[in-house]
């Protein structure tokens, strides 16, 4: 139940992010719903690895597929598709966590959570680059 919950939370967020940059019509529910498969693809690698790294990487990459997919379908850039779909998976609380840490000057735990947060924040870009790079070689094939 919980994890329905949280792809829910995904859609109305990506909705919510959306809206706030005049995205209307059909781009509006393919970029929602690819929020909620963002969401979805994360919690099922994360459930089956329990590695957020690899969760946000796998999913980022399907994500970016999907970004591709309907920046041709509606002739439009991808990155209008990819940053919405891309907002759940930010590691808010692995941030929020880091930066009260620095500033309460626990440096163990800073350093920690640090490490984490640029691990993760490196499977995001990754999985964008990786995705980005296939799509760009097999255009000129």
């Amino acid at each position: 139940m919980k994890e329905w919950i949280l792809i829910l939370m995904g859609l109305l967020g990506t909705l919510g992010f959306s809206l706030l940059f005049h995205v209307t019509g059909r781009k509006l529910i393919a970029i929602a719903l690819g929020g909620a498969a963002s969401t979805a693809i994360y919690l099922l690698i994360l459930n089956l690895t329990d590695q957020k790294a690899a969760a946000l990487l796998v999913s980022t990459a399907a994500i970016g597929i999907l970004a591709e997919i309907f920046a041709r379908i509606y002739k439009a850039p991808v990155i209008s598709f990819l940053v919405p779909m891309l907002v759940p998976l930010i590691p808010g609380s692995d941030l929020y966590y880091t930066t009260s840490f620095l500033i309460r000057g626990q440096s163990t735990l800073f350093a920690q959570r640090a490490e984490s947060l640029l691990i993760q924040a490196g499977a995001i870009a990754f999985g964008i680059i990786l995705v980005s790079c296939v799509t760009h070689i097999r255009k000129k094939e």
